[in-house]
């Protein structure tokens, strides 16, 4: 049964919008989880744009399932996160001035600090997922750094309007999956993934998790947030 990961973040940025203390992130964290999702992600991001460190805190003490923190791996970051010690942190990419994280996490490129990164991690008791592009060598540099989890970047999928291009695509990330299962690895996907385009990655095989953000607290404005996540929950399974 694939799994649901539900990011918070953007509840987050709308009450950054005002400065306020609402919408609370926390409290959508429980909404999700009594909707059945399977894990609450956040992105402490290195300029604090929406989640803030009070934020990863407060989630820690009350997420019941599991707390998965996005993160770069900056000092600072890196730090925190071993203070804090999430079930989960995914490595990400993070670029100051974009607007979401913009393809996946170039391991092969930083293969001696992602590394150092991770023992770090482990040493600490956390799970560690690495958020990257489907592409075989960025699967095989997954597995030198030591990682036991990595998340597809579903982007390129999921922009795609041509059904030729959207099943290019499609049949990248199966190969992908397939060929990191081969190798041991448990692989999670997510990025733009919707209600419209999210069954066809829920039925590759081997897949464990979605985690979706945008989506779901897009729809929640509409059908509140307990039945996005509960809709989107009846899609993927």
């Amino acid at each position: 049964m694939v799994k649901l990961g539900v990011n918070i973040d953007h509840v987050a940025t709308l009450r950054e919008a005002r400065k306020t203390i609402s919408p609370d992130p926390i409290e959508a964290a429980r909404v999700c989880e009594d909707a059945g999702c399977d894990s609450i992600v956040c992105h402490l991001r290195e300029d604090k744009r929406h989640i803030k460190d009070a934020d990863v805190i407060t989630l820690r003490e009350v997420v019941k399932t599991r707390l998965n923190l996005e993160m770069s791996i900056a000092k600072e970051i890196v730090d925190f996160a071993c203070k804090i010690k999430p079930d989960q942190a995914t490595l990400v990419p993070e670029r100051r001035r974009e607007v979401t994280t913009e393809g996946g996490l170039d391991v092969k490129k930083n293969l001696a600090r992602i590394r150092t990164v991770v023992c770090k991690l482990k040493e600490d008791g956390i799970e560690i997922s690495l958020f990257i592009n489907p592409v075989k060598y960025q699967i095989d540099a997954a597995i030198k750094v030591g990682a036991r989890i990595i998340e597809l970047h579903t982007g390129e999928y999921a922009v795609q309007k041509a059904e030729a291009s959207r099943k290019k695509q499609l049949a990248i990330l199966k190969n992908s999956a397939r060929y990191a299962l081969s190798l041991g690895l448990e692989v999670n996907a997510g990025h733009g993934l919707n209600y419209d385009n999210v069954k066809d990655v829920a039925k590759i095989d081997g897949i464990n998790e979605l985690n979706i953000g945008h989506a779901i607290i897009s729809r929640a404005v509409f059908v509140g947030l307990e039945n996005a996540t509960k809709e989107m929950i009846g899609l993927i399974r």
